[in-house]
């Protein structure tokens, strides 16, 4: 059954953040999410170390707890890895705004960090997406920044959960800042190059998992993986090993930044 969420990776990546779906998204969660009234926002407490150690538990659950555990996982570069399109299990007990039922009425954006001392402050990148992806929700369900809440604040007993360690009063003030348009909007990944290359009368677009031709093949080449021109599962993570090795945002897309450097190795 497909899930009623399926419009998060376009409202993300429309508010030009980077978007990773993670294999049978549509059609994960704990049957189908109520009525989208907000974003609860959680950390993972997982390992200190990688971009997005925890999300085989996102998507899995833990010994106590069946997952999936939020629809969205946000790695430490930024990335927004789509987990599920249904519901979740994330909030427990508590009360925000006057509604006890995080888990049916909240999305649940879980970000990479560990909760301790040796793992803040927290990468600017990632904290830049947080607020970015939380506008883009609540703008998407027309809900104000009342509604974005911090798991700590909406659980009970009050001091039950720590998480997200950050300032929510702060975060809903950038929050708001991005929704109001007081801060420049995130800059697009362009969907072709500008400059095409020599011999080509048009620029190489920018591809993505999904992607299937030629170019995928180069890429597929480049990267050392089965040369099959489908940018699937695979293509994507040795894309990221790639980027990762070569100082680029890991995000598994290939835009113009990428491209030049594919070229040149």
């Amino acid at each position: 059954m497909t899930y009623s969420l399926t419009w998060l990776p376009s409202t993300l990546e429309a508010a030009g953040l980077k978007v990773a779906l993670v294999d049978g998204w549509t059609n994960r969660g704990r049957g189908d999410l109520g009525q989208a009234l907000g974003v609860m926002c959680h950390h993972t407490a997982g390992p200190n170390r990688g971009n997005m150690p925890s999300l085989d538990t996102l998507i899995h659950g833990r010994s106590d707890l069946s997952g999936p555990l939020a629809q969205l996982g946000l790695g430490r570069d930024g990335t927004f890895y789509v987990i599920a399109a249904g519901k979740c299990n994330h909030a427990g007990a508590g009360e925000w705004k006057g509604i006890t039922t995080g888990n049916t009425n909240f999305i649940a954006i879980e970000a990479e960090n560990s909760g301790l001392p040796g793992d803040s402050p927290w990468p600017a990148v990632q904290v830049d997406s947080f607020y970015r992806g939380v506008a883009a929700i609540l703008g998407h369900i027309n809900q104000g920044v009342e509604f974005c809440v911090g798991h700590k604040e909406y659980a009970l007993p009050k001091g039950r959960k720590p998480d997200p360690n950050l300032d929510m009063v702060l975060f809903r003030e950038a929050v708001s800042a991005i929704m109001t348009g007081t801060v420049p909007a995130s800059k697009l990944i362009p969907a072709i190059e500008l400059e095409p290359q020599p011999g080509l009368t048009a620029g190489r677009p920018t591809l993505r998992r999904g992607a299937i031709g030629e170019l995928v093949k180069q890429i597929q080449s480049k990267c050392g993986v089965n040369v099959d021109g489908h940018f699937g599962a695979n293509t994507e993570a040795a894309l990221r090993e790639f980027q990762r090795t070569h100082g680029l945002v890991p995000d598994g897309i290939v835009g113009p930044k990428t491209w030049q450097v594919l070229d040149h190795n």
